[in-house]
């Protein structure tokens, strides 16, 4: 098995040694030389800096990592070329770049995969059993918080220079942040509708939007509060879901799940013993090697997810620019 990794960045480099890690040593890399990081965990690999002549190499599997907004210079080549596909969140920068490429693979047939990664957390799976099961009861509403530093991301680089700090580079703390849209879709199902305040109001020096603070129905009446940010510290990333018996919390500090009943009594289900973050990114690309071995009958997080949630980041990004709700299905 052939990959091709595009973008070697913090992210890219991650993907490198997870396949490095689960036996694939088979790698060639795309890049720009663009990465503030060093360069010596690289060299025993061939290098190119032109998406043809890296195909040229005939990977099976490419993995999309650069920056948001050249996904689908990628992307689409990729397609054509017949590769699976491992794309990194969110998909594109806008909705219209998606037509193109999702032409390529209804046409050629590829895998894609959405790197959605906290679809492999062990506390937010969890919290998806316990609420099929309906261990605390019907989920009626829910809060969301996902607030980090953005100088703090990467401190060996300029944060002002990174792509979650710039438009131009599809930054911006919706789509930067998108991952809450995604799992709280794959817990709830599909949003009827939405409202959002977003802006820019911390000292941060970046050209793009650094809060989001929206308000979701689903479908099936869930309904609850979503809050994005660049600016809190200390970082907070928490899922807290009211039931008709109990409720459920989540923390990615521990990724551990909480369930309070109304009793007061508390159920704790805490991670398997060990758990790193670094092991979501494992298992979803364990997961994508599955799907291109035929050993995966089922794709977790496919183009269609990723589609729905870039979708969604749009709909946060137009309420608040337009102060109007979105209503889907109309």
């Amino acid at each position: 098995m052939k990959f091709l990794i595009a973008g070697l960045g913090s992210i890219g480099r991650r993907h490198l040694r997870n396949l490095l890690a689960l036996g694939e040593k088979d790698i060639i890399l795309y890049r720009t030389h663009q990465s503030t990081l060093a360069d010596d965990v690289l060299a025993d690999f061939p290098v190119e800096s032109d998406i043809q002549r890296a195909l040229e190499h005939k990977p099976d599997a490419v993995i999309i990592s650069n920056p948001t907004a050249l996904h689908m210079q990628v992307a689409i080549p990729c397609a054509q070329a017949g590769c699976a596909i491992f794309i990194e969140k969110p998909l594109a920068h806008q909705l219209d770049d998606l037509q193109p490429f999702e032409q390529e693979i209804n046409k050629h047939k590829n895998i894609v995969f959405s790197a959605y990664q906290f679809r492999f957390n062990p506390g937010l799976r969890k919290m998806a059993e316990l609420l099929g099961n309906q261990d605390a009861g019907r989920p009626l509403s829910f809060s969301c918080h996902w607030g980090e530093y953005l100088p703090d991301w990467h401190p060996w680089e300029d944060y002002r220079k990174s792509y979650a700090a710039r438009g131009d580079m599809g930054g911006g703390v919706v789509l930067t942040l998108c991952h809450p849209l995604d799992y709280l879709r794959w817990l709830f199902g599909e949003v009827a509708a939405l409202f959002s305040f977003t802006g820019r109001i911390s000292d941060l020096e970046v050209d793009v939007d650094d809060f989001a603070h929206t308000l979701i129905q689903y479908s099936g009446g869930v309904n609850g509060g979503l809050h994005l940010d660049y600016y809190r510290r200390p970082k907070r990333h928490n899922l807290e879901i009211t039931c008709t018996e109990g409720v459920l919390f989540w923390d990615h500090l521990t990724s551990g799940v909480l369930l309070s009943r109304p009793d007061g009594s508390v159920q704790e289900y805490p991670p398997p013993a060990g758990f790193e973050r670094n092991d979501m990114y494992l298992e979803e690309m364990r997961h994508f090697i599955g799907l291109l071995k035929g050993e995966s009958e089922t794709n977790l997080c496919g183009y269609e997810d990723g589609k729905k949630a870039l979708e969604l980041a749009w709909a946060v990004i137009h309420s608040g620019r337009y102060g109007r709700k979105v209503v889907f299905g109309d």
